[in-house]
């Protein structure tokens, strides 16, 4: 079965950056729309920010536009996520999520995906 694993969570100061990646061992993700979520203690799992199977289509919730950046490189089997300015409320463990899907579409929803990585945590503090 396919795992997800993160890397590159860790302690920034608010305004540095922090790229998240995302790979799956003995799995090829080329045809899996990738998500990213986040959830801070005591809140809900949100969506962060989403990309379709080939990369040319992305999504963002409007609080990361601008600052975040979702990515992938297939020829490495892994994905990114830059996070820029960040902000102490962007403090949470975030997650990869994977789907099955080459029809070119990306999903927002937490239970549109099937796999999911065990998290990697990020805290932005001074």
């Amino acid at each position: 079965q396919l795992q997800p694993v993160e890397f590159g969570g860790g302690l920034v100061q608010p305004g540095g950056s922090l790229r998240l990646s995302c790979a799956a061992s003995g799995f090829t993700l080329d045809y899996y729309a990738i998500g990213w979520f986040r959830q801070a203690p005591g809140k809900e799992r949100e969506f962060v920010a989403a990309i379709d199977w080939s990369g040319e289509k992305t999504y963002y919730i409007d609080s990361v536009k601008g600052r975040f950046d979702i990515s992938r490189d297939n020829s490495k089997n892994t994905l990114y996520l830059q996070m820029d300015s960040l902000k102490p409320e962007d403090t949470a463990d975030y997650y990869c999520a994977a789907t099955e899907d080459y029809s070119g579409t990306y999903y927002v929803g937490v239970y549109e995906y099937d796999y999911w990585g065990q998290g990697t945590q990020v805290t932005v503090s001074s």
